[in-house]
């Protein structure tokens, strides 16, 4: 086995980091997962996440965690609306869409991120995620590497995997591109016991999502565990809005009148988001890998994930993405049909930037247009076709 008498550093306990360290243990691998989070309680940020067939819920299947992922996930949460600015609906499926389907290659069941987490952390042996580590650096040592972290002692590694997201602090180890802005912002809110206290929105979404397009702007929410509706305000703005706009992002009023100048044509019925949004809200610029990306390969460093294929999230593959990263990382490097684990990442990379960049692609189209005068249009269309 390649990995036999290896220790193996994944840098980052994120959907993708997580399922391949448990892929790994599967195998008696000797792996640890270094995760900046102070411990497992952290609050996980983000919208749901809708798993594939051949991707997301692949890897689970291959973990053994298919089952406990059934317990866990959002039935319904799965189902869509498309409206305008006016809240008037143009494309809704509640009223055929399954609630589970688990044998339909089209199903994509939706969890909430920190219940994946939960999932991914309790299948783990005992101490294989070591909390509070901000990793700083990494120098060559022998035949792999010695990490540095924040007030915390050095560690070394035979294989470092970087699965640290979007500013990944291992890429730069792999690769000096960069991935480039998209011209989109995000604008993330999250609404806790939302049938209290955004009872219109809570009732407009029953459970599932929402898209309304408008002006070139849009509003995309989603029902997430425990009763919160989590939603982000999409349109086009400078890479440098977030530090230069002005609000106060802790402060609702403020927000609300950025709101209501900007989405001046949009109904009042949206304004319970910025009203019942627990501060602060989270601006998120897009960001997208060249299509064109390559580096020459490692023996004892690779990425996965967002560290190796950040991407605009309009086509719902980016934690798919990751998670299918971690199966095909792990079945080269587990595999006999490579020389050594130079050859097995060699393959992995070049599998992963192929798909990457054709999924990548379709992100960008669709963000274009998400945000174009026809949106809603070509949305009502597309799921229509579907």
């Amino acid at each position: 086995m390649l990995l036999e008498n290896k220790s193996v550093a994944i840098i980052g306990g994120g959907p993708g980091g997580l399922t391949l360290a448990k892929l790994l243990q599967q195998k008696n691998i000797n792996v640890k997962v270094y995760e900046r989070d102070f411990d497992e309680n952290a609050r996980v940020q983000g919208s749901p996440l809708d798993l594939h067939y051949d991707s997301g819920l692949a890897a689970l299947r291959e973990a053994n965690l298919l089952d406990e992922f059934k317990k866990n996930f959002l039935p319904g949460a799965d189902r869509e609306k498309i409206m305008n600015e006016k809240a008037e609906i143009f494309f809704s499926d509640h009223g055929h869409k399954l609630e589970e389907d688990f044998n339909n290659i089209y199903f994509r069941p939706e969890i909430d991120r920190g219940v994946l987490r939960k999932i991914l952390l309790q299948s783990l042996e005992p101490e294989t995620v070591i909390w509070n580590s901000h990793f700083l650096s990494m120098e060559s040592q022998n035949a792999g590497w010695l990490l540095h972290f924040k007030d915390q002692p050095s560690v070394y590694a035979d294989l470092v995997i970087g699965a640290d997201g979007a500013n990944s602090k291992i890429r730069p180890y792999v690769t000096e591109i960069r991935p480039f802005y998209t011209g989109i912002m995000m604008l993330e809110g999250n609404i806790p016991n939302a049938s209290q206290t955004a009872p219109g929105i809570n009732a407009l979404l029953e459970g599932g999502k929402i898209m309304a397009f408008g002006n070139n702007q849009n509003l995309l929410m989603g029902q997430k565990a425990n009763w919160e509706i989590g939603f982000y305000a999409s349109f086009r703005a400078p890479e440098d809005w977030k530090t230069q706009n002005g609000i106060i992002h802790y402060n609702n009023d403020e927000v609300f009148r950025w709101f209501k100048d900007s989405y001046g044509d949009w109904s009042n019925i949206w304004d319970e988001l910025f009203i019942a949004t627990v501060p602060p809200f989270i601006p998120r610029p897009i960001y997208c890998i060249p299509l064109d990306q390559y580096w020459e390969s490692q023996s004892n460093v690779t990425i996965i994930g967002d560290a190796a294929h950040v991407m605009p999230p309009f086509a719902g593959e980016g934690v798919n993405m990751a998670m299918l990263d971690a199966l095909e990382l792990s079945r080269n490097l587990l595999s006999d049909n490579f020389t050594d684990i130079l050859q097995a990442i060699i393959g992995y990379e070049e599998s992963m930037r192929k798909r990457a960049s054709l999924i990548a692609g379709e992100s960008l189209a669709n963000g274009e247009f998400m945000h174009s005068e026809n949106a809603l249009q070509s949305m009502v269309k597309m799921f229509e076709r579907h």
